[in-house]
């Protein structure tokens, strides 16, 4: 990246009767902005600072016929800019226009489309409905006068109102219909066409749900009187803007909300291809079960992410075509991002009759909250900075470099060309009712393509389904088998659930590849949901039978899908398996598990709520530790609320005298031990320190960081000391252990634990006034009554009444017995010292070859 050249300028307001303002130089915005680093060639110049007391903060950007750009104030009216060749010469002017607050802008022909999103507090607007209206000039002198209302959109709360999560962006597609993008609070309209391809919505999840918001965030189409709507597509959460590529396929880019960023339920900001009927999987629920309404990438009835960038806030995008810039960015597509002040170009390459992409940071700058931006006719990519009534700015990038600027056309792609024109083909059926459809678009439900896939089933959906019933319950391949189950699952008479169950049972499930067998599963899943007939509780009882000898399986999201479903049916091993797999998991994955199975009502025994608990109050513990670290405390009130609401829903569903033999692992005062002691290992030595210190020098490199991370494993490490994210509690976190001492120290501390031993491990001999002598170690002293725990290996505590003592003595000996070792041969010792000393960091030289 090199350091862009910056021009910059000022708005100086002229107070006479004039409307246009001038602009001068602007040392202060220039000065916030001078950091902006672009490519090597391209130039950046700052051609408008716009006053924030006049004009407000600039949210949305057009181009008109004549090459001037188009803005609105967030809160305020529309103002038309005359770019100049030199910023000097640019000025600006307000549109006498009782319309504003516009977060979306198209100019298209010769008229002016505005997307009005009025805040719920906004009181001064002349226009008093959120919704698209077109405003033109009646009577040809250059002054947009018209203003015409084509559709009314209400937030889904109408209470509070859109916020900023209203409708936006609008877009011209190649066939010259206006494509308009609403976030998740904008209440699809009721007179859309029945028959738009997106129509069959629902929340699909196996939870309960306060989702307010399905489908979420959607795309609609209008013709370009207004008068024809139709829903294309849906669950996405607020993305702010459309654009469409030289091959005439759709896009937008979607984030997830910035307070759950580090979440397990976040989802990062991704670029969406937009399809006919696409449905991309965004739901939300207001309790804690957020990260459940995201559906996962692989659910074959969604449309999977073209890339993720990262965490977020994407505003403005547009394409490169028409820039007068090198070949690979007119082909990108360019996307502001507001709270990191970047604006990304991402570089796509056609798979199937879709698309993948990577990324890169093409523009980066301090103090630059980028809103929105447009290619204009002199080949130059113009954005503003803005919103919420920050300072406002229009820059412009233009490259000086010698590279090539010739227009390019679409990547050639002959495969890609048919795959795309085949997807559209079935597409048209789409909403339609046709003799064709069905004979047309099941050859493709076996498709490899995704995208085909997906679109010859909705195909299929959009048909009488007594045309294609027999058919899909007779199908025998089992791809095509599996996506039939989905639709008659989605469109389906609710008696048919127990034909649809007894198919997929059917299937050998056992041999599937994995990427099938989730797709049979998520068919499962739909039957259960979307058909609950009288046969229900049998049909659970079926699916429990069928899956449970699949779980738990060597794949995580396997496993996943697998506990959603054994605990709808209620399965009675489901609680123990899902156990075990939460002792196993990444700390993002617990709470996948923390959640599940707080929806389990029955079955628990003592053991297991115990176990539940303690690892309940484990992750409360380390989310608080590391949230404390990085100060996150918004993400850390919404976790903490999760996890309080999973302990209290288990809670709920115990008696009395359960939650008294509880209350402790409930309040977190006491827990079980985590993993086991016994090791398969068989004695191997009575290591000595002489038998190991003389071997120390081979911890240069070349150790094995798996023998090392099992040898930790099987010395019983595990069971008492928190190393990472992983092990108990009873003794202390070692994680840092490496970086206070030598690997002679580590050592002996492991072969002979009782030389050095910090005051609060040391084990006491407590005497009784009965006469009864307890030993162990002391983990609690209020000084009416001691917890004290006799078994290093136990959470178990035994509690005494300090004025029944008569004698404490203190012992010299470790908690830790000496002995683990004796498993381990010398490179296992060897490695699990090298484990140690880096902090389990896989990367260390010591893990590397000499």
């Amino acid at each position: 990246m090199a350091i862009g050249t910056l021009s910059s300028c000022q708005t100086q307001i002229d107070r006479s009767t004039d409307k246009k303002f001038k602009a001068t130089q602007d040392k202060s915005l220039f000065k916030e902005s001078k950091n902006i680093e672009v490519p090597e060639g391209f130039k950046v110049e700052l051609i408008y600072s716009v006053p924030l007391e006049e004009q407000g903060s600039w949210v949305a950007l057009t181009p008109d016929n004549t090459g001037r750009l188009i803005t609105s104030d967030q809160f305020g009216s529309l103002y038309r800019v005359t770019v100049g060749k030199n910023p000097s010469e640019t000025s600006s002017e307000k549109l006498d226009i009782p319309i504003g607050h516009a977060q979306g802008l198209l100019y298209a022909h010769n008229s002016l489309y505005v997307t009005v999103n009025l805040h719920p507090n906004q009181k001064n607007s002349k226009v008093k409905h959120s919704g698209v209206y077109r405003v033109s000039d009646s009577t040809g002198d250059d002054q947009l006068d018209k203003l015409e209302l084509l559709k009314t959109l209400e937030a889904v709360d109408n209470e509070n109102g859109h916020g900023e999560h209203g409708p936006h962006g609008l877009q011209i597609s190649p066939d010259g219909h206006i494509y308009l993008v609403a976030g998740n609070g904008t209440k699809i309209p009721d007179d859309l066409n029945p028959t738009s391809p997106h129509r069959n919505w629902a929340d699909d999840l196996l939870i309960p749900s306060n989702n307010a918001f399905v489908p979420g965030g959607w795309v609609a189409r209008t013709d370009l009187t207004g008068e024809n709507w139709e829903l294309v597509a849906g669950g996405i959460r607020n993305p702010y803007d459309l654009a469409f590529q030289p091959d005439g396929e759709l896009f937008t880019v979607d984030a997830d909300s910035e307070m759950d960023i580090g979440a397990p339920w976040y989802r990062p900001t991704r670029v969406n291809h937009i399809v006919s009927a696409g449905e991309y999987g965004w739901r939300y629920d207001t309790g804690p079960w957020r990260f459940y309404g995201k559906w996962p990438d692989h659910y074959p009835d969604s449309v999977g992410s073209v890339v993720d960038i990262g965490p977020g806030s994407p505003t403005g995008i547009a394409f490169g075509t028409g820039t007068r810039f090198p070949l690979k960015y007119q082909r990108a597509l360019f996307v502001c991002d507001w709270s990191s002040g970047k604006i990304y170009a991402i570089h796509f390459r056609p798979y199937g009759a879709s698309y993948k992409a990577t990324f890169e940071t093409f523009l980066t700058g301090s103090a630059m909250p980028l809103t929105d931006l447009v290619v204009n006719q002199d080949g130059a990519l113009y954005f503003t900075t803005g919103g919420r009534e920050s300072k406002s700015g229009l820059f412009r990038i233009v490259y000086t470099g010698t590279e090539t600027i010739d227009p390019v056309g679409p990547i050639e792609n002959s495969e890609a060309f048919q795959a795309r024109n085949l997807r559209r083909y079935l597409e048209q059926f789409h909403g339609q009712k046709n003799p064709r459809a069905v004979e047309e678009a099941w050859p493709h439900l076996v498709s490899q393509d995704r995208s085909i896939r997906y679109a010859a089933r909705i195909a299929i959906e959009h048909q009488n389904i007594e045309l294609w019933q027999h058919r899909a319950l007779k199908e025998d391949n089992i791809i095509a088998s599996t996506q039939a189950m989905i639709s008659l699952a989605r469109v389906g008479r609710k008696e048919l659930q127990q034909q649809v169950i007894e198919k997929l049972n059917q299937l050998p499930l056992e041999t599937l590849p994995e990427g099938q067998l989730l797709e049979v599963l998520r068919a499962y899943g739909l039957a259960l949901i979307r058909m609950e007939s009288p046969m229900h509780s049998v049909v659970k009882r079926n699916v429990s039978q069928r899956l449970e000898i699949l779980y738990p399986s060597s794949n995580q999201k396997l496993n996943q899908e697998l506990c959603r479903l054994l605990v709808y049916v209620k399965n009675p091993e489901v609680i123990s398996k899902s156990l075990k797999l939460l002792q196993k998991s990444p700390e993002q994955n617990k709470m996948f598990y923390f959640a599940t199975l707080s929806l389990v009502k029955e079955g628990w025994s003592l053991e297991q709520l115990q176990l539940f608990f303690t690892s309940l109050n484990l992750a409360e513990k380390e989310h608080l530790r590391t949230q404390k670290q990085i100060g996150n405390r918004k993400m850390n009130s919404r976790f903490m609320h999760s996890l309080e609401t999973f302990r209290s829903n288990v809670t709920e569903t115990l008696s009395h005298n359960q939650r008294e033999e509880l209350a402790a692992f409930i309040e977190g005062q006491q827990n079980v031990i985590l993993g086991e002691l016994e090791s398969n290992r068989k004695f191997v030595q009575n290591w000595k320190l002489s038998d190991l210190v003389p071997f120390l020098h081979q911890l240069q490199s070349g150790r094995s960081y798996d023998n090392g991370k099992t040898a930790y494993r099987d010395a019983g490490c595990t069971n008492c000391h928190r190393f990472g994210d992983q092990g108990g509690t009873t003794g202390p976190d070692i994680t840092s252990v490496g970086k206070r001492f030598d690997a002679h120290y580590l050592l002996e501390s492991l072969l002979v634990p009782s030389k050095v031993i910090p005051e609060q491990f040391l084990t006491e001999v407590i005497k009784m006034e009965n006469g009864v002598i307890y030993t162990g170690r002391v983990v609690y002293n209020d000084g009416k009554m001691l917890r004290l725990r006799e078994d290093p290996f136990s959470n178990q505590n035994t509690k005494l009444d300090i004025n029944e003592i008569e004698k404490r003595t203190l012992l010299k000996t470790s908690e830790m017995p000496e002995g683990l070792l004796n498993v381990l041969t010398k490179d296992q010792v060897l490695d699990l010292i090298a484990y140690l000393s880096t902090g389990g960091n896989q990367e260390s030289p010591i893990f590397m070859n000499p």
